[in-house]
């Protein structure tokens, strides 16, 4: 799986509307002067197919990790990293500042401000979750909050898009299916700092998962804290999915689908094995999407999260007739 995912970054980096040799890419990364190698070709090579390949490395191994612990901590085969609706908290303040701009007297917004108001209703959101964790004991329950949240954002949404021009209403449109291009070396650190910190946040707790799949009742035997294991979750899910959302739009399959083909590809619940499974499993499913939305040698693209869903259904389908059960 480690030699499968380095062989689709490479071909991410090389393939697309110009072919690039493996040879002059890695001759722009170590600064090597090579005459076949323009200044143009550099700068498509460093400042937009490396940010893009690494942006989707990042992106499908931290919606995996999402999507995993929303299906342990529910004990839900349905779950993903967006149930909580952290999504649709990002998309409210998106849609919010999109198509709510003409209301507020504001003309343009750039990317900056998209961003921002992801990011804000991301925080908004987990916050209430937080509180809503504070009086709600039960697991479900709180799955039930999230839905209902996620049900309000996209209500207010369909307000907004009701009242808004056909401009607005495209642009909002336009981030809604996801774009893994849109990324710098700036936004790159901030994601890979956010990632790394809710890796090490993982590591404290893959006993406690481990017990959560056999019941909250078992779990308390094994003095498992239940309360502080369910926040962790909670705050790794959040940081994940709203800091990817808020820079790569809503990406769909991978979170929920991810989880499922590692159980089915490795049958064990033991997360010690099904975390770094599930990394290596979203990453490259990823960077294939990636590279087959860029439609290379043409001067078209699809978006992401078109792409993402129109591959993973099928395959999800077709591994659970061959398996016939699902191991969860």
């Amino acid at each position: 799986m480690t030699a499968l995912l380095l062989l689709f970054f490479i071909a991410d980096v090389c393939l697309g509307t110009v072919f690039i040799k493996p040879s002059q890419v890695w001759d722009a990364l170590l600064g090597i002067d090579n005459r076949q190698t323009s200044k143009t070709m550099r700068y498509i090579i460093t400042d937009l197919r490396l940010p893009r390949a690494i942006m989707a490395v990042l992106t499908g191994a931290g919606l995996a990790i999402a999507g995993l612990l929303m299906q342990t901590l529910f004990r839900n085969p349905l779950a993903g990293p967006f149930v909580l609706g952290i999504s649709s908290g990002a998309g409210l303040g998106v849609a919010l500042v999109i198509m709510g701009a003409t209301a507020l007297g504001i003309s343009a917004i750039s990317g900056i401000g998209i961003i921002a108001a992801s990011v804000i209703g991301s925080i908004a959101v987990l916050l209430l979750i937080i509180l809503m964790s504070l009086r709600i004991k039960d697991t479900m329950g709180l799955l039930i909050v999230g839905l209902m949240v996620g049900s309000l954002s996209s209500a207010v949404v369909g307000i907004l898009s009701y009242f808004s021009s056909s401009d607005e209403l495209k642009r909002y449109v336009f981030w809604s299916l996801g774009s893994l291009g849109n990324i710098d070396w700036s936004d790159l650190w901030i994601i890979s700092l956010l990632f790394l910190v809710s890796i090490v946040l993982l590591l404290w707790i893959i006993k406690p998962l481990n017990a959560l799949l056999l019941g909250e009742s078992y779990a308390l035997s094994l003095g498992i804290n239940i309360k502080n294991t369910r926040w962790i979750i909670i705050i790794i899910t959040s940081i994940l999915a709203g800091s990817i959302t808020a820079f790569a739009g809503p990406i769909a399959f991978i979170g929920l689908a991810v989880p499922h083909l590692s159980r089915l590809i490795l049958p064990t619940v033991n997360h010690k094995i099904l975390i770094p499974t599930a990394i290596l499993l979203g990453a490259t499913l990823l960077l294939f999407c990636d590279i087959v939305s860029q439609l290379p040698f043409s001067n078209y693209s699809l978006p992401i999260n078109a792409v993402t869903s129109l591959l993973g259904a099928p395959l999800i389908i077709w591994l659970i007739m061959r398996k016939r059960n699902l191991h969860f």
